[in-house]
């Protein structure tokens, strides 16, 4: 006999009324902070764009939604530490509010990098919302305003979260075990 196929199965980390509960606290204290100002929610590609589109809409704000997209990690598990823009925003952010979304900030790498790059282009402010933050990962600090679950060093997915494109679409943060 061979050996034993590996299987998968995905342990629920966060529920998705978990998820749910905590998006509509971070629209809330978002809608607070910036009433009256020029909100742009940048939402990093492709990670955050389920947390972005939840999080906006918790939102109670106008507000304006551009999209950034990066690669940091490409098939694997570890982050290689070169950001790769693979698409730029659409519209300038001169004197605007800016609000970069993040699905999960681990090494800290890809904000810091994204932060400086958004930091050229005169903005009145940036800061980050990110949805996970795994600090035992971290390489350089960023600071994280807005902060959905600090998790441990567990390899998550779903919720927008992947493994080599996979598990995007469910609507939960599970973390895979393998048998």
């Amino acid at each position: 006999m061979g050996p034993r196929p590996m299987t998968e199965r995905i342990v629920s980390l966060y529920s998705a009324e978990d998820i749910a509960a905590r998006v509509r606290e971070l629209g809330a204290e978002i809608t607070r902070d910036y009433a009256g100002r020029n909100l742009v929610i940048v939402c990093v590609l492709k990670g955050s764009f389920v947390f972005a589109a939840d999080l906006a809409r918790a939102i109670d704000l106008p507000l304006r939604v551009d999209f950034l997209g990066v690669r940091s990690y490409g098939e694997g598990t570890e982050s290689s530490g070169v950001v790769q823009i693979t698409q730029d925003l659409s519209r300038p952010i001169e004197h605007e509010d800016v609000l970069l979304v993040e699905d999960i900030v681990d090494t800290g790498l890809t904000i810091a990098h994204l932060m400086d790059l958004l930091r050229t282009r005169s903005p009145a402010s940036v800061k980050v919302c990110a949805l996970l933050h795994k600090p035992a990962r971290a390489r350089v600090h960023v600071h994280v305003d807005y902060l959905g679950f600090t998790i441990e060093d567990h390899f998550v997915i779903g919720y927008g979260l992947d493994f080599a494109e996979r598990y995007r679409n469910l609507p939960y943060i599970g973390v895979v075990e393998r048998t």
